[in-house]
């Protein structure tokens, strides 16, 4: 049952303002009389108290900052005195609310102001949401009075039972601020005024729960620290008792770092950027991860051979001797690494060893089909050379920092592959085989090619930068040797800093000398036999560079070798050969079966390509080096109406549009050639190359499309021993084409006698080899009637015929 609420009782008082500080009721304070404010209310509460009425009685008003607020506390002064300081003092109990009204007057000193008192009941029984406020009250305040120490007040608090005087007696709590106060002292329910200093409570609580997790985690790495500290001075204490007992100088690692690095050979201003680092090193704690980046490029650093450089061997002829003894062939390369040593003897003896900053060092490019030993030849260089020879391998390489290296920041960070091919080296001047370059790719980690271009241009690689590194690292008098299949593959402006020498491939006799004198005596140690145990007759060599392999280089030759040895050992095991054992060319095919390429000169005549009219052998160069092209074509029926060209074998554009040309020539010239063209208007024709899975492409192929297509019309065959090359025009003019090396070679290789060539590339067959040319017929040409002229037979049946 809720019971009535008071009323309100009229009061006239002296105010006692207090700054910054808010009384509740309930709460008794000591305050200062040495304050004029104070001293006036409570001698004027002094004088208008009235004998036998009770106490002084004042009105407690909170001032923020010059302004009182509308609520204050009724209390009484319950003694004058001393305070414990000796200044005079009066204690005074707060006892109720009282709302403020307006001044008056009174006696004393004091602001006198008219009020009225503030009280609510609540009902009775309490119901059951206040019951669990109060509790809920009492468990914070008894957590928080525990944590501070301050169980006798704990008892306190608990015996507490009026709603309003739970919530006033959050006014002594130290950690609310005077607004806080304020808002409970103008809080008039007793029920909010319990659920804001409930609030209130939990906030500091949780609060107080962060900052002691704070203090403890501080505390704890603290306590971490202090314990890492004490084991590494005992540590420290450790090493010294060792060092004494040992004899040991004193010293700490950064003291034997600044020794290393000002005890090595390194370059000044090397030595200035180490020494500086030493330096941060020295500043640097023990727990700091930038010390381990530092200890890690100082050793990269000391590593380096910055002024280390072997000899060159200045002995031309010995270096040529050791060339010719490790490769057959390959006279490019072979003059070229003549000549570069023939300059750096007369540099030297004339000191011109260093000039403009640079030294004298080379950048060639090996292009050349596979298998032709472009790797191989630059340890035969750097041995020549009396060189350190370090092989990079670039192939499938897509990161630019594999080249220039990493920031030495990021975890894992290392010098580019350059770098570590100089620290592998041991020198400053090794031969460096940067293999497979037009393997490069590029993606969303930048271009290693473009990185490239710095460490293979001579007039900027004295001064080239490792990411890494950070100190410029001199590179000109490295040699680089950089191989590539396919021209096409390098970047221009890479290959524009590379002296280009291309490697064509070898002819049969080369190829007899390297199988002879390097390919079988390794596969029979391979093998496990005996040199003497086998014997492969020259004969037998060159059958199996002819029929077995036909390709630019040797790879596949040695694989054949590989597998006839590998046939004789397992014979001579089964009991079913007696060695020494000499293999002939009659023998080849019991052991490793039967040819795989057999020219056409060799078959029967009605089984050629070129058995028929309207086939013509041309010549190509792919990426294993030069190879024959057959070209074929066919006249569509009339009646089926399938006028136009008809192009297959997977062709590029170019070569798509020298069909065009030479359909159109022969159109627009076939009366003068005579040649039934009249009949192409209303038939379709289809022009073939084989081995259409192959992408081709290229202007080279126009002549051999304008031959096929002549002998198609004309009935007339083509000769079987004759293949041709060359761009044709719509005149009929034969322009000049590339790769005529690699073309003459693939010609001799399938068996072919007479070769037709532009005449604009007649200065070409200078490279060829003087074998090959002996071989070979070679026809010079200038327009496409020469061309017919050669590579036809005479008709053996009217063109009329022919043509029907």
């Amino acid at each position: 049952m809720a019971s009535d609420s008071k009323p309100s009782v009229p009061l006239t008082l002296p105010v006692l303002p207090l700054d910054d500080e808010v009384v509740l009721p309930g709460m008794v304070v000591p305050l200062d009389l040495s304050d004029n404010d104070v001293r006036a209310a409570v001698e004027a509460a002094q004088a208008a108290a009235r004998p036998g009425a009770g106490k002084p009685r004042v009105l407690l008003v909170p001032r923020v900052d010059g302004t009182y607020a509308g609520t204050g506390v009724l209390g009484t002064v319950e003694q004058v005195g001393r305070l414990s300081d000796g200044d005079p003092g009066a204690l005074i109990r707060g006892l109720g609310r009282v709302r403020i009204g307006a001044g008056t007057t009174g006696p004393g000193a004091a602001l006198w102001v008219e009020g009225s008192t503030v009280e609510e009941a609540l009902p009775d029984p309490l119901p059951g949401q206040v019951t669990d406020l109060i509790k809920e009250y009492k468990a914070l305040a008894t957590s928080w009075l525990k944590k501070r120490g301050a169980w006798q007040v704990v008892d306190r608090v608990q015996q507490i039972d009026g709603v309003g005087a739970l919530a006033d007696n959050s006014g002594y709590s130290p950690f609310l601020t005077v607004e806080q106060k304020v808002a409970l002292l103008e809080t008039a329910d007793p029920v909010a005024r319990l659920r804001l200093a409930t609030a209130q409570l939990r906030e500091h609580l949780a609060e107080q729960d962060v900052a002691e997790t704070i203090a403890k985690d501080v505390q704890e790495g603290v306590d971490k620290q202090q314990r890492e500290f004490l084991l590494r001075r005992q540590l420290e204490a450790v090493r010294k008792e060792l060092r004494d007992l040992n004899g040991e100088a004193e010293g700490d690692e950064s003291d034997d770092y600044r020794a290393r690095v000002e005890a090595a050979d390194l370059p000044e201003k090397v030595r200035e950027a180490a020494l500086k680092e030493v330096e941060k090193l020295e500043r640097s704690s023990d727990q700091s991860p930038e010390g381990s980046w530092i200890r890690t490029w100082l050793d990269t650093i000391l590593e380096l051979p910055w002024n280390e450089r072997t000899e060159d061997r200045y002995d031309i002829r010995g270096a040529r001797a050791v060339l010719d003894a490790e490769h057959a062939g390959l006279d490019d390369v072979k003059e070229r690494i003549t000549e570069y040593l023939a300059v750096r003897k007369r540099r030297a003896e004339r000191g011109l060893g260093v000039v403009g900053g640079r030294r004298g060092g080379a950048v060639l490019a090996l292009v050349g089909p596979p298998g032709v030993g472009k790797t191989s030849l630059g340890e035969s260089v750097a041995h020549a050379m009396g060189r350190e020879f370090v092989r990079v391998a670039l192939g499938g390489v897509r990161d630019e920092a594999e080249i220039r290296g990493h920031r030495r920041t990021y975890v894992g960070a290392l010098p580019g592959r350059i770098v570590r091919a100089i620290k592998e080296a041991g020198s400053m001047n090794p031969v460096v085989l940067l293999d497979e370059i037009d393997k490069v790719g590029s993606d969303f980690r930048g271009d290693p090619a473009a990185a490239l271009l710095e460490v293979l241009d001579p007039a900027q690689n004295h001064t080239f930068r490792d990411h890494y590194l950070e100190v410029e690292l001199d590179l000109s008098d490295v040699v680089f040797l950089a191989t590539a299949n396919v021209l096409e593959a390098i970047p221009e402006a890479l290959l524009d800093r590379m002296e280009l020498v291309r490697l064509d491939g070898y002819t049969e006799d080369e190829k007899v000398v390297i199988a002879r004198d390097h390919l079988l005596p390794r596969q029979l140690e391979r093998a496990g036999l005996e040199p003497g145990e086998v014997v492969l007759e020259d004969a037998s060599l060159r059958r199996l560079a002819g029929e077995y392999t036909r390709e630019a280089g040797v790879r596949t030759l040695e694989r054949a070798i590989s597998r006839l040895l590998r046939k004789v050992a397992a014979q001579h095991e089964l009991g079913d050969r007696e060695l020494p054992f000499t293999v002939g060319p009659d023998d080849l095919r019991e052991l490793i079966g039967r040819p795989h390429h057999v020219p056409e000169s060799a078959q029967d005549p009605a089984e050629r390509r070129t058995a028929v009219p309207g086939v013509a052998t041309g010549l190509a160069v792919t990426g294993a080096g030069g190879d024959v092209l057959f070209v074929e074509a066919s006249l569509a029926d009339p009646e089926t109406g399938a006028a136009g060209l008809t192009l297959t074998g997977q062709l590029g554009d170019v070569m798509k549009e020298s069909a065009q040309i030479a359909l159109s020539f022969l159109r627009s010239h076939g009366a003068e050639l005579e040649l039934p063209v009249t009949g192409l208007k209303d038939r379709g024709v289809h022009i073939h190359f084989p081995a259409g899975a192959v992408p081709k492409d290229g202007p080279s192929a126009g002549v051999t499309m304008t031959t096929a297509l002549a002998s198609l019309l004309s009935g007339r065959l083509v000769r079987t021993d004759v293949a041709m090359t060359g761009e044709v025009s719509l005149t009929g003019r034969v322009l000049p084409i590339g790769g005529v090396k690699q073309k003459l070679l693939a010609a001799h290789r399938a068996g072919i006698t007479t070769v037709v060539i532009p005449k604009r590339n007649e200065a070409d067959l200078d490279d060829v080899p003087a074998e090959i040319l002996e071989k070979l017929e070679v026809h010079p040409v200038t327009d496409v009637r020469q061309v017919l002229e050669i590579a036809l037979t005479p008709a053996a049946v009217p063109v009329g015929v022919a043509a029907a």
